[in-house]
């Protein structure tokens, strides 16, 4: 720190999708195919050369995706099945088309009625029991 003139912090070490892939325990095709299911988080890398991106991986890139193995290894699953379930609670539409499908298969009861659902089926009941009286 030469005449009170800090020199910029270094950048954190990024590692190349090889070396990323051996600590996870993966391979660097895996891990591709995570990055297209969106499982990876995204990168802020410019295209270099011929327009291919060379991702590198910090630190946190690192624990991000060790969090998401793990997920899968605790549950069970694929890495489209965890894809699928963060699909499904970002998009408020999906997650209610697949609510009504486990309802249809009986693996998943209604949510229970509400009071003031219970009062409104009740006004509507009364008047569509008032219209069909006016016939």
């Amino acid at each position: 720190m030469a005449d009170g003139v800090r020199s910029p912090s270094p950048t954190p070490p990024r590692s190349p999708i090889s070396a990323a892939a051996e600590r996870l325990g993966t391979s660097p095709r895996m891990l591709r195919y995570r990055e297209a299911l969106g499982l990876l988080p995204p990168t802020k890398e410019q295209p270099t050369g011929r327009g291919h991106r060379h991702r590198r991986f910090s630190e946190a890139d690192l624990r991000t995706v060790a969090a998401g193995l793990e997920l899968e290894r605790a549950y069970d699953i694929t890495p489209a099945a965890l894809a699928f379930a963060l699909r499904m609670l970002a998009e408020p539409e999906t997650l209610s088309r697949v609510r009504a499908y486990g309802e249809r298969l009986g693996r998943l009861a209604p949510p229970p009625a509400r009071a003031m659902d219970f009062e409104k089926q009740k006004a509507l009941r009364l008047l569509q029991q008032r219209e069909r009286g006016r016939r």
